[in-house]
């Protein structure tokens, strides 16, 4: 898998724009200038530049195609990163794909659920929630995210 491109629809003006799964900046409509919803796949090969270089929270979402639970939350996740423009990028990892990523965050069942600010784990749940629970989780690890962290 490569860290590809996808085309979103501005929820402002109705453009559609291409957004690279590794940007330098937070990813904008090229006509209204909104922030676009940054959704993107990554693997054992792309998460570092996918991932961790982002300047944005990070939604993980670490799942497989066999998990039940893994599909039903998936849609919720990607109207969480809509509704959260500018502010977070999700990044989704096949766990089957990708086992070492797995690892790297002590994964023991899925779908886990990580915000990562800079690399750094801010906040992890484990299962499927609905998406007010996802949405009152995210809230918070994102405010706890939009701290400033210590020295760089």
């Amino acid at each position: 898998m490569s860290a590809t491109s996808s085309v979103i629809a501005c929820e402002s003006c109705g453009r559609r724009n291409r957004v690279p799964a590794v940007a330098r900046g937070i990813p904008q409509c090229a006509q209204c200038h909104a922030p676009l919803p940054w959704m993107a796949d990554a693997d054992a090969t792309t998460f570092d530049a996918v991932a961790d270089s982002s300047k944005v929270a990070v939604l993980l979402d670490l799942w497989a195609p066999w998990c039940g639970p893994c599909r039903t939350v998936s849609p919720a996740l990607e109207r969480l990163a809509r509704s959260n423009a500018g502010r977070v990028k999700l990044v989704k990892v096949n766990v089957d794909v990708a086992p070492t990523i797995a690892e790297r965050f002590g994964v023991r069942g899925i779908p886990t659920l990580i915000v990562l600010r800079r690399g750094a784990v801010v906040a992890r749940q484990t299962g499927a929630s609905p998406e007010p629970a996802l949405r009152a989780w995210l809230d918070g690890a994102l405010r706890g995210a939009d701290q400033p962290a210590g020295p760089v």
